[in-house]
């Protein structure tokens, strides 16, 4: 199982990088394709939302089929199939297209590392396993950043492509040949997504899924991008290494948040204070919007930092689901916290287009602060939750 897992993990990285890389491609694709912030919006979030949609499926797959079928089809004909498509795009609507198909690809791989990790390991080391495994393929966001950069300018980016829909297909082929399906639960109960949905204690935590990835997932996927170009004027490798050190701060998030829930005994309160300080971060962007590139880079490291509470908040729902429908709720956790981040690209997107007549730094001072209200309403309601520590 340890090499599956490694496999898993490689397929995470690609998960990662797919989510990330459209902010270094940004200019690129806007002069060879005329792809604008607002299309590469679009995109984004298609891809988000449609990897929130397969959750469901796929959550009935991990249940039913096993995650070595589910994990390695699904990768090899969204992965690798929507790579092809976008190395020959030729306009913003092949793009979404071939992003939509890309998270048809990436939307098994994570979810089934931690259906092995819920069925094969001890509950107490769920938030830990599943921290270490989303900082390891969190490698994908620093190679969708300075790297990516250097690849664009080196062969460019329809050969990057062709690179990744090769990678793709290896990496399905791996999972194939390694991961074994764990045993399945012996039960009687039945369980279908709705008995899920009857859970009091998820429909609190499940507001905040939804708005804590959005920040820094949106923001290093592509924000970052225009929004250090337009302020600031940094070029295609500047880019690419600011969002280097936002996506090595992301990292960084999830190893620490990993163990904290042991640490201090709680998972609340920990989910709570690292969001916290992810609003007040973002806050902070909205008022030295313009201030200086560096305090600009900073404040969105501790955005990605304080955004990587998303293991923590899958262990703390996890512990409501019971054994039988484990494929299912994480799933249906996932769902929320990924799904967010594609309608938050969707109205993100909207909101550039209706104040870039205002100035050069209205638009992303609109956006830091959606992002900075929707976290705070979503810590407000999580308030109110169960904490619970295996």
């Amino acid at each position: 199982m340890q090499a599956g897992l490694v496999v898993l993990c490689l397929g995470y990285v690609l998960s990662q990088f797919f989510r990330a890389f459209l902010a270094v491609l940004s200019l690129d694709l806007e002069r060879d394709i005329g792809a604008t912030p607002e299309d590469l919006a679009f995109a984004s979030g298609l891809w988000f939302l449609v990897f929130a949609a397969m959750q469901i499926p796929v959550g009935w797959a991990l249940d039913k089929v096993g995650p070595r079928l589910t994990a390695a089809a699904l990768l090899l004909v969204g992965g690798a199939g929507g790579s092809a498509i976008f190395a020959v795009a030729t306009s913003p609507l092949h793009v979404s297209v071939a992003m939509g198909l890309i998270g048809v690809g990436c939307s098994p791989v994570l979810m089934a590392s931690y259906f092995i990790f819920a069925h094969e390991y001890p509950p107490a080391r769920f938030a830990t396993l599943a921290a270490v495994m989303l900082g390891v393929g969190s490698v994908g966001n620093l190679v969708a950043s300075y790297p990516t950069a250097l690849a664009v300018e080196w062969i460019g980016w329809r050969a990057t492509m062709v690179g990744l829909a090769a990678i793709s297909a290896a990496i399905a082929l791996g999972i194939w040949l390694s991961v074994r399906d764990p045993a399945k639960v012996g039960t009687e109960h039945k369980g279908t997504l709705l008995d899920l949905l009857k859970e009091p204690a998820l429909w609190l935590i499940m507001p905040l899924m939804l708005v804590a990835y959005a920040p820094s997932a949106a923001l290093r996927g592509l924000w970052a991008g225009p929004y250090l170009n337009d302020v600031f004027g940094l070029s295609t490798t500047q880019i690419g290494t600011a969002t280097l050190v936002m996506g090595s701060a992301m990292i960084v998030g999830t190893f620490v948040y990993g163990p904290l829930d042991r640490v201090f005994g709680t998972r609340k309160w920990v989910i709570l204070a690292g969001n916290v300080l992810g609003a007040v971060a973002l806050t902070l962007l909205c008022v030295w919007i313009d201030y200086a590139t560096w305090l600009s880079v900073l404040l969105l490291a501790v955005i990605g930092f304080a955004g990587a509470s998303f293991p923590v908040i899958m262990a703390h729902g996890r512990a409501f689901v019971p054994p039988h429908l484990v494929g299912r709720g994480v799933t249906l956790l996932n769902l929320f916290g990924i799904g967010g981040v594609g309608i938050a690209q969707f109205v993100t997107g909207r909101v550039h287009a209706a104040t870039a007549e205002n100035g050069t730094t209205a638009p992303y001072t609109a956006i830091f602060a959606f992002f900075a209200v929707t976290l705070a309403i979503g810590c407000v309601i999580y308030l109110f939750s169960r904490d619970s520590v295996d």
